[in-house]
């Protein structure tokens, strides 16, 4: 998927879900490799109750393959300056 339509999927319904995918997107994602993503890509693809649930570690990704993406987004929102 190419760059600026990933910025446009990250944009989502909920404002939380902005406030941690944006930044992402912008900071981390240019640096991932082409797998990692990938993974991202397809991370857009879920619903956004479940996003939420897994940036916020209520519940984890049933799909084993997207566990590591989910963490990476995780570890970026919670160590960017001023999260």
């Amino acid at each position: 998927m190419e760059y600026n339509r990933l910025r446009w999927a990250s944009r989502r319904g909920m404002l939380e879900l902005d406030l941690i995918l944006m930044p992402f997107v912008e900071g981390a994602y240019p640096k991932l490799d082409a797998s990692e993503q990938a993974d991202y890509a397809r991370l857009l693809e879920c619903e956004d109750q479940d996003l939420f649930a897994w940036f916020l570690h209520r519940q984890e990704p049933e799909d084993e393959t997207l566990r590591p993406i989910v963490d990476k987004v995780r570890n970026f929102a919670r160590e960017r300056p001023g999260s």
